[in-house]
């Protein structure tokens, strides 16, 4: 069971503003991507860890979040990582037991205590930049 939407809905207004200044030191990172329906750029802070050439990120708020929508819809986004701008492509949505052992203990742990049962898996791109 994800974190409930009332506390998305409180971090898109006041912990995401804080947050994105720790985008570049990861585990965080910050994910630009477009909206479905309104074709605006979005920039949101995020976690991202690295496995092989995938990037997994936890859905704590449930694979229904906008952000998911979005970038299953556009086919990709681009995520500020370390410093760099990676294009990412194939978003997979997956069961968190399919990447647990790519997470670090830690974050497996607090998965497992938020029953989180969801994440989404991106492919760094090889070649042209997808939207975000």
């Amino acid at each position: 069971m994800p974190i409930p939407r009332i506390v998305a809905k409180a971090n898109k207004v006041f912990a995401n503003r804080a947050l994105i200044h720790l985008a570049n030191r990861p585990p965080f990172a910050a994910l630009r991507h477009v909206g479905r329906r309104s074709g605006r750029s979005y920039r949101i802070p995020i976690n991202a860890f690295a496995s092989g050439d995938r990037f997994v990120f936890a859905l704590t708020y449930g694979p229904e979040s906008d952000w998911v929508k979005n970038v299953i819809a556009a086919a990709g986004a681009v995520l500020e990582y370390a410093g760099d701008d990676i294009p990412l492509t194939d978003p997979q949505l997956v069961g968190t037991d399919e990447v647990r052992s790519s997470l670090p203990i830690v974050i497996r742990v607090a998965l497992t205590i938020l029953r989180v049962d969801h994440c989404l898996t991106l492919r760094r791109a090889t070649h042209s930049s997808p939207p975000g």
